[in-house]
């Protein structure tokens, strides 16, 4: 992997959900998320093919699901951009790999809809498993892990609960984390630490101030590398490359990411919860809850069974050909000011993962609001994928 690729994909990662920290999410869907949204009368929400050039088989998908659905495609057949596209000039029709990715694309629309209703049941990664050929032999047992369909369809369908009940690990977890009075005094954290990818390191700040506004900085030799979210919108600029908007499934989940109360606001997020038996978490055995949302992907959670502290979340962005998964590991937690915080956080993606390490933490600390205001974004497109 080049360094410039190495750049660009610690930019994206970040996007998905640098800092969930222990202390909350909004009720679902969250309200910021809500009014922004509100905000744009349907009829202006734009199609890929009115947002990007050379739209053809994606046509009607949100434009806001385009970018995710093109990673959901690089995870599936583990190659890059610049595999399908030609660099600086994405819409252009110049590499073969690109039409056959539409004509895959089609075939798979076709699939799911002579036979399993129009329901996605066929994706990518159901024959490529992270391959450019498709997979046409079956692996020795273990040779392979299982996938994340897999994994969370076996945690569907093959265990029942016998262990506590979904509000009992929530009010274990709130009890764990410091207690509601402790974690809602909080107003403000500002932490200092270093991020890891890729076998380089570099500074990280990241500030967090209610209501909903988190912004991280991290310092690279190139300029820093910033990714906001302001309570109703998001966004990521890179030195050298244009301001981007976070929209859609990413926006969702930089506003759970901006909250600092997740423990007392888990019960209000879901409309349904369930309990699933154990599982382990780097040898740690775990209970896990899996939260259910109207309309959108689960999110799972996995507690420690002796401390009942958040070991693991597993989320889901929806693109317009499957599911990405993002998963969320936490240790080190440290109490400051009644309350238990994660000081180390490792991200993980299909195309790659981050962890975070904190040296300083600060709360209740002021913050100038001036630090979450949105910057000017100069004119243009953004390049089209496909």
């Amino acid at each position: 992997m080049t360094r410039r690729c190495t750049l660009v994909l610690a930019t994206l990662l970040i996007i998905c959900g640098l800092i969930i920290l222990m202390a909350a999410a909004k009720p679902q869907p969250h309200p910021s998320v809500q009014n922004s949204q509100a905000a744009v009368p349907a009829a202006q929400i734009k199609t890929a093919e009115e947002a990007f050039k050379n739209i053809q088989v994606l046509k009607g998908v949100p434009a806001d699901q385009l970018i995710p659905t093109m990673q959901f495609i690089s995870a599936s057949l583990g190659v890059e951009c610049e595999f399908c596209h030609v660099k600086g000039a994405f819409e252009k029709d110049d590499k073969k790999p690109k039409q056959t990715a539409r004509k895959m694309i089609e075939m798979m629309f076709a699939i799911n809809a002579d036979n399993f209703d129009r329901n996605r049941e066929v994706t990518c990664y159901s024959c490529h498993r992270g391959r450019t050929s498709p997979v046409g032999i079956p692996p020795v047992l273990g040779a392979e892990a299982r996938s994340m369909s897999e994994l969370t369809q076996t945690q569907a369908e093959g265990k029942q609960n016998t262990g506590p009940t979904p509000d009992q690990l929530i009010e274990k977890y709130v009890r764990a984390s410091g207690g509601s009075t402790a974690i809602d005094k909080i107003t403000t954290r500002v932490m200092k630490g270093k991020i890891e990818f890729a076998g380089m390191s570099y500074p990280i700040d990241i500030y967090s101030k209610e209501p909903d506004e988190r912004i991280s900085f991290m310092h690279m030799q190139e300029g820093d590398s910033v990714t906001a979210f302001n309570g109703h919108e998001g966004w990521m600029s890179m030195t050298g490359r244009p301001l981007h908007e976070i929209r859609g499934g990413e926006l969702e989940e930089a506003a759970i990411d901006a909250d600092l109360h997740l423990a007392t606001h888990l019960k209000q997020m879901f409309s349904g919860m369930e309990a699933r038996g154990t599982e382990k978490v780097n040898d740690q055995p775990a209970y896990l809850l899996v939260g259910e949302r109207e309309g959108k992907p689960p999110i799972l959670l996995y507690f420690d069974q002796q401390s009942g502290l958040l070991l693991r979340m597993l989320r889901f962005t929806e693109t317009a050909l499957g599911r990405l998964p993002t998963q969320i590991d936490y240790a080190d937690y440290r109490e400051s000011d009644g309350v238990k915080i994660p000081y180390r956080w490792t991200l993980a993606r299909p195309n790659g993962e981050f962890t975070v390490q904190i040296s300083e933490l600060q709360q209740n600390v002021a913050i100038d609001d001036a630090k979450f205001v949105r910057p000017f974004a100069p004119g243009g497109t953004e390049a089209n994928p496909k």
